[in-house]
């Protein structure tokens, strides 16, 4: 794996967790010169932010396993089943407390924003140029940035 280029930078951005998102643009000019020029760093970045969504996956996965869970207790209605279908909503209330705090913790939401807005751009620029007029310019500025 290659090095760092500005170990300086490096080990700020790797407190950060390459997250540069909450700070200043002014800020983060530097910041995203360094991950242009710095394959390692671009590299730790993107294993980063996979995670992130990994867990936000994960969590949303898990939840959904266990709504489905107690409804099939619910359908079956097994001895015990109250306190089966107590254990499946707590189940559900601890993934769904994961799923918040890894959103709210990360970058991961702003990021998958940003993946959604490159492919929406990529999509406009294929649209032929009487389409492109007919969509508002509201539309227009957020998905071109211009």
């Amino acid at each position: 794996m290659s090095e760092c280029v500005d170990p300086v930078i490096g080990k700020i951005l790797a407190g950060w967790r390459y997250d540069i998102s909450g700070i200043t643009a002014e800020m983060r000019g530097d910041y995203e010169a360094h991950f242009a020029t710095c394959e390692h760093c671009r590299s730790r970045q993107h294993i980063h932010r996979a995670i992130d969504v990994g867990l936000i996956v994960l969590a949303s996965v898990s939840a959904g396993v266990f709504l489905v869970a107690f409804g099939a207790i619910h359908h079956f209605a097994p001895r015990h089943s109250l306190i089966l279908e107590l254990a499946a909503l707590a189940g559900f209330a601890l993934s769904a407390l994961i799923w918040l705090i890894v959103a709210v913790a990360t970058p991961a939401p702003a990021a998958v924003v940003d993946v959604a807005r490159v492919g929406a751009r990529r999509v406009h620029d294929r649209l032929p140029a009487e389409i492109r007029q007919r969509l508002g310019e509201e539309l227009r500025v957020k998905l071109t940035g211009s």
